[in-house]
């Protein structure tokens, strides 16, 4: 996929949505090394990795050329063109906003720099796969647009981390959610339990037994299924839930893995993680 458009019509926004939906994205990539950077992404990740590449005026004289390529079809691959497009009113907001000058503004009027690349950019908008006007767009918006066109059943949906942790050894700074598991008995005063960890079947049932576990699940599941459709629709698809204790080996890594499994037979795409386990 290449990616361009008119300077402030959210490129970079539409590669980063390309990006979390599993593409490689290399940015302001000269036209003219497309075909090797195709060849060495093939090369190195397989055929099958899709690839996304932002191309604009910023590339200057070699911009020129991007239409040539593509036209020839050099890269071996099928090609896509997204071109991303918003009223000059909206661009120069965008660009008075972020406080720099336009590419091709060369000492004159932002407006100045805004009709020279519409002059440029005239042929390959023509062209396009798919032109997406972003002047009423939001950002979380922009975002859904692109994951609706390019985005799989399996990109889109929301991905969940869920973290085991010791609370002596701080609380994950990338923590969406924290819930902490310390008002369950502890095994760790249980002598036969001590040496375990919570994914021993031992120590797991010993701390799904105790009184307000299964209560606990039973509730807070629900809770993230709750919050998981927000999520979604602010265009947020990676959600890391920190479930903690104090060492971060019994109660935290029994209950994060019964979440992540209760979640996953929710059809979530959910896996548990140990952050401090074997860290005592």
């Amino acid at each position: 996929m290449v990616v361009t458009g008119m300077t402030g019509a959210g490129r970079s926004t539409a590669a980063k949505e390309l990006e979390d939906l599993g593409f490689f994205v290399i940015d302001n990539l000269p036209p003219s090394l497309l075909r090797d950077a195709v060849r060495l992404v093939d090369e190195s990740m397989g055929q099958t990795q899709a690839i996304a590449v932002v191309v604009d005026v910023r590339s200057g004289s070699f911009f020129g050329s991007l239409q040539a390529t593509l036209a020839q079809q050099t890269t071996g691959r099928r090609t896509t063109l997204l071109f991303l497009d918003a009223s000059d009113d909206v661009l120069v907001r965008r660009q008075e906003a972020a406080r720099r000058p336009h590419p091709l503004q060369a000492g004159g009027r932002l407006l100045d720099g805004l009709s020279r690349e519409r002059r440029v950019l005239a042929d390959l908008r023509s062209g396009a796969d798919l032109v997406i006007d972003t002047t009423t767009l939001n950002v979380h918006q922009l975002t859904d647009r692109v994951a609706e066109a390019f985005g799989t059943p399996d990109t889109t949906r929301l991905k969940i981390t869920v973290v085991s942790f010791g609370f002596k050894y701080g609380i994950p700074v990338d923590a969406d959610l924290v819930a902490d598991m310390r008002f369950l008995p502890n095994p760790y005063w249980v002598p036969e339990l001590r040496p375990m960890n919570g994914r021993d079947a031992e120590v797991a049932e010993y701390v799904l037994a105790r009184p307000g576990a299964a209560d606990f699940l039973d509730q807070y599941v629900p809770l993230v299924e709750t919050v998981a459709g927000g999520y979604l629709q602010e265009g947020k698809r990676f959600v890391t839930i920190a479930i903690g204790c104090t060492g971060g080996k019994h109660r935290s890594v029994a209950m994060s893995e019964q979440i992540a499994e209760r979640l996953r037979a929710q059809g979530y795409d959910a896996r548990a993680t140990h952050r401090d386990l074997g860290r005592e």
